[in-house]
């Protein structure tokens, strides 16, 4: 990923925030056929220390588990924020009326090696995990043991555990760093008039101290 320097986000904790809030994860393959995406909820488990682990499941019909090979290197991606940024936003342009369009994005690029975990306690335990993770903020939040064992044990044959080892992150926060003050705030004021409220907010959080 070309990465400049007035983009790079260091802080593990705002990696670890934007996998965690935007939890469907690309992950990008290599097989005998080519590259291949799948498109993955994903749980970011950093208990171990290091760079952490991403566990997820595929369905057992997927051929992902039985074309990867154990170990193999492979990436998962993780997209934030994001929205189109008008010139007309800028009072910059209206001066000059050098100012063109762009695109402000967050993005995580997630670089392991590839696992897979075809056993029912895994499995089950990833589930569990992630259901909790994804129901904390409902009212009465669905758990696994709300329905009948059997069923629960048929779903869950039907599907194939994930670990991918993390061996690097890196954060991309395209967020308009570089432009003038008086322009970023104009481009927030417009972000928030299209409704694009978070991808202003992270404008804001990441704007220099004055």
């Amino acid at each position: 990923m070309y990465l400049p320097t007035q983009f790079t986000e260091p802080r593990t904790e705002e990696l670890h925030r934007i996998v965690r809030d935007n939890a469907l994860g690309m992950l990008v393959t290599h097989t005998a056929s080519g590259l291949e995406a799948n498109h993955l909820p994903f749980l970011l488990d950093t208990s171990g220390g290091g760079a952490g682990v991403l566990l997820a499941h595929v369905a057992r019909a997927n051929p992902l588990w039985q074309e990867v090979r154990d170990g193999e290197q492979v990436l998962v991606v993780f997209r934030g924020v994001q929205g189109y940024i008008s010139p007309n936003w800028y009072p910059g342009k209206q001066e000059t009326h050098r100012r063109v369009p762009t695109w402000n994005y967050e993005v995580v690029h997630a670089h392991g090696t590839i696992h897979v975990r075809d056993d029912e306690k895994f499995v089950r335990g990833v589930v569990g995990r992630l259901t909790r993770q994804h129901e904390a903020d409902q009212s009465v939040p669905w758990k696994m043991g709300d329905a009948p064992s059997d069923y629960m044990a048929q779903q869950l044959q039907r599907i194939v555990g994930i670990e991918i080892r993390l061996s690097k992150l890196e954060c991309k926060r395209k967020l308009n760093q570089h432009h003038q003050v008086q322009d970023r705030e104009g481009a927030m004021r417009g972000l928030e008039s299209v409704g694009n409220h978070g991808l202003a907010q992270a404008m804001q959080n990441t704007a220099p101290p004055p």
